[in-house]
């Protein structure tokens, strides 16, 4: 939303729709093109899919995979080591949150837990 208010990307948005990024060059990109890629083709839209999933998800008490935070914390890493001026520290701090309520939950929800917190004294063990 910041690349296409305060950058100002979406000015560019005719040459997006008119099929003129169609043959452009990678290697020398066009205003358009690197406006298109830093706000509608980033990674912010996808990121926002996931961090809805996940509020999606505890709304209904499921408890987000492990697999969720541990891709988003190696991608967090290798963005910030390609290229620091990124926002890394963010992504670093919701992805330790998102893996630290994934790992409580889990432990909530183990069947020694689940067997502790009916008050039967006894622990469920499969």
């Amino acid at each position: 939303m910041g690349a296409l208010t305060i950058e100002r990307a979406a000015r560019h948005a005719g040459a997006w729709f008119s099929g003129e990024l169609w043959g452009d060059d990678f290697a020398a990109m066009s205003p358009a093109d690197s406006a298109y890629w830093l706000s509608l083709d980033s990674f912010g839209i996808p990121l926002i899919v996931v961090g809805l999933t996940v509020l999606w998800l505890d709304n209904r008490h499921i408890t987000p995979p492990p697999f969720i935070p541990w891709i988003l914390g190696i991608w967090t890493v290798i963005g910030a080591i390609v290229l620091a001026p990124t926002p890394w520290p963010i992504m670093a701090l919701a992805t330790i949150l998102l893996y630290i309520g994934t790992r409580r939950a889990a432990h909530h929800d183990s069947p020694i837990n689940a067997g502790s917190r009916k008050g039967s004294g006894s622990a469920y063990l499969g």
